[in-house]
């Protein structure tokens, strides 16, 4: 089992933490963890970045404390283009970021789990373009089957 720094290290070593390196991206999620902030409105907000020639969402994987209403800021600081291809209720929501642009989507998540997206322009994917949006909390009533509670771990 390896820490965080270990894991830092040992994919710096092996050429794995950015592009056009031992592979031809950067490895899936190997960016930081970030954490949304929920407003007054009940509203959960983030921020995520497009770093220069790094080919990955920072955060690439954020933190949610429950379902709801999502509004993600995506800025592009590459000189690339890109795009964000966003889950949510109903239809998924698509972001074109040229290179040093802005966007913002407002997103439903009404459950908890683990939801991922990514940047469909080119192989961006396919060379570490991808993200993760972690929903907390219980699964909405409505939602729910109507069977007698289950043991929990």
């Amino acid at each position: 089992m390896t820490t965080t720094e270990d894991r830092s290290a040992e994919l710096a070593a092996a050429g794995l933490d950015g592009q056009n390196r031992t592979a031809l991206g950067r490895l899936l999620n190997t960016g930081s963890i970030g954490y949304a902030e929920e407003g007054t409105d009940g509203v959960m907000r983030a921020t995520i970045r497009i770093p220069e020639d790094e080919l990955r969402y920072e955060p690439s994987i954020l933190i949610f404390p429950r379902g709801g209403d999502i509004e993600l800021t995506l800025i592009n600081d590459d000189k690339n283009t890109h795009c964000a291809v966003l889950p949510s209720n109903g239809d998924p929501k698509f972001i074109w970021l040229v290179n040093h642009a802005k966007g913002t989507a407002r997103l439903n998540l009404d459950g908890p789990g683990t939801y991922y997206y990514g940047s469909q322009s080119g192989n961006d994917e396919g060379r570490g373009l991808t993200g993760a949006l972690v929903m907390g909390g219980e699964v909405p009533d409505h939602a729910k089957l109507d069977r007698p509670p289950q043991p929990r771990p």
